[in-house]
């Protein structure tokens, strides 16, 4: 049962809404200072600086007389699951899926592109993720779970009818989704990850087999409490070290440059000085202060899922995604070497009965619509228009 929407926000941080002349690099801050305050009170962070202190007070304090909102904060539920949803923009619903390791932030270019261009958008924190609820048993992050997340935002937010954008992670999430509710799905656009009918076999165990004797991160994540304490220790640094190994600015697969099997994830990363330009130190500062307070079980949680869902969706076997749909995905992207030997993006409208195309972009990596988002937003413009 999918409760009621509030959308009368409290007056806090936790669901606030911003005045027309503030804009996305604006909600950073506040979601920075939001996270540093709840630090300060726990007595488990302070403040970098007087000033941000006194400017966190300032903020809350000013958000009592904010009215005309341009992006809104809300919190969904799906029954005992809160989701914590972004929205701006009014018309046709689009919801944007994140993927590992990220936020509903990561979607920051798309909604302040397509809120202007005559759509809603709303962009979820996935349930393990931000202000989203986080369960701890793993079988709760299960696609046919996480896709009845997405379906609540659809009923409460789009009258039951929406367009999904998903990335990593997030696209098998709007993949499924359009799959388990034909009827409220319109369009579905895919992003580093194509959609592939269900093979005989879990995709983990045929991983398992490709890299049986050396590292594959998702074999790494099935252990409880090894690759969260390796990312919790420092998760900053875990985080650079992350984003840049799966961006186009690192050597091609370095994500998938081999290591023994039993390495840990960032064993052979670096952490560049400076930073590629896409990723400014506001934006890694709005994740790292996120998985601070979130940690990462939830977000790993979904890839220990993956064998229990197996069997869950053999009613899925067969199934071809009806709804237009498209892809679209970086040049690097460490997706495509996933199987050595075979492009992964060779043909990603496989599975598609409706496929509009593909866009690969070149130069880009993993982090598709945030290393290029005037690219992304041009192609998924396209795909919409194509409707």
């Amino acid at each position: 049962m999918i409760d009621a929407v509030s959308l009368s926000p409290p007056r806090s941080l936790d669901a606030v809404l911003l005045r027309s002349d503030f804009g996305l690099p604006e909600v950073a801050l506040l979601q920075r200072l939001h996270y540093a305050s709840k630090y300060h009170q726990n007595g488990t962070r302070a403040f970098s600086s007087p000033m941000e202190s006194e400017l966190a007070s300032i903020v809350s304090t000013s958000l009592e007389t904010l009215q005309e909102a341009t992006l809104d904060f809300v919190r969904l539920k799906n029954g005992p699951v809160d989701l914590n949803v972004a929205v701006a923009g009014d018309g046709p619903l689009i919801v944007c899926v994140h993927g590992f390791p990220e936020l509903w932030y990561s979607w920051r270019h798309q909604i302040e592109y397509f809120a202007t261009r005559g759509y809603s958008v709303a962009a979820l924190d996935v349930r393990g993720y931000g202000r989203s609820s986080k369960p701890s048993e793993i079988a709760a992050y299960t696609l046919r779970n996480i896709a009845s997340d997405v379906a609540a935002v659809i009923d409460q937010l789009g009258n039951g009818r929406a367009i999904l954008f998903g990335h990593d992670l997030g696209a098998p999430i709007v993949w499924h989704t359009s799959l388990l509710y034909p009827d409220k799905v319109t369009a579905v656009a895919g992003l580093s990850v194509p959609f592939f009918p269900r093979g005989p076999i879990p995709f983990l165990e045929i991983m398992k087999g490709i890299y049986k004797d050396r590292f594959f991160y998702q074999v790494y994540f099935q252990q409880e409490g090894v690759a969260e304490a390796e990312l919790e220790q420092d998760v900053a640094t875990s985080l650079r070290k992350i984003y840049f190994a799966a961006s186009g600015d690192a050597p091609l697969n370095k994500w998938l440059e081999p290591k023994p099997y039993d390495a840990k994830l960032l064993d052979g990363f670096v952490d560049p000085n400076p930073y590629p330009a896409w990723m400014s130190d506001n934006d890694l500062r709005v994740y790292a202060d996120a998985f601070r307070e979130s940690g990462f079980r939830g977000p790993i949680n979904r890839y220990r899922a993956q064998l229990l869902e197996f069997d869950d969706l053999a009613d899925l076997a067969g199934k071809m995604i009806a709804q237009p749909s498209c892809f679209i995905a970086g040049e690097r992207d460490l997706v495509r070497s996933f199987v050595p030997g075979t492009d992964l993006y060779g043909s990603p409208g496989i599975g598609c009965s409706d496929f509009r195309g593909s866009t690969i972009i070149p130069g880009i990596g993993h982090w598709v619509q945030q290393e290029a988002p005037d690219e992304t937003n041009a192609a998924l413009e396209i795909f919409l228009r194509s409707l």
